[in-house]
């Protein structure tokens, strides 16, 4: 068992979600995204924005590696900056394409 953290763009919620249950089913816990409650990040402030990555990347800190999802040949800004930090950290690094 790997704890693994998610990683991807917001806009894959619902694939994010079944590679989650998918991966957590092949026996490894699963730290994921937290997802806007309104399906919009725009919604909270910058505090609060600042607050939810800094809490992914204590996510990432704990994980034995990050699982990014790379679904239409996208890797947004975000994600890169958390492989990056992965990578910072010898954390593993795993992808997910489509």
């Amino acid at each position: 068992m790997k704890i693994i953290t998610i990683c991807g763009s917001l806009k894959y919620q619902d694939e994010i979600m079944k590679i989650s249950e998918e991966v957590t089913l092949q026996g490894n816990c699963i730290l994921s995204i937290i997802y806007p409650a309104s399906r919009d990040i725009s919604a909270y402030s910058a505090e609060e924005r600042k607050l939810f990555g800094a809490m992914h990347r204590e996510r990432i800190r704990l994980s034995d590696a990050i699982l990014v999802v790379n679904l239409d040949d996208y890797i947004g800004e975000s994600t890169r900056q958390e492989i990056e930090f992965a990578r910072s950290l010898n954390k593993e690094i795993l992808y997910y394409a489509d």
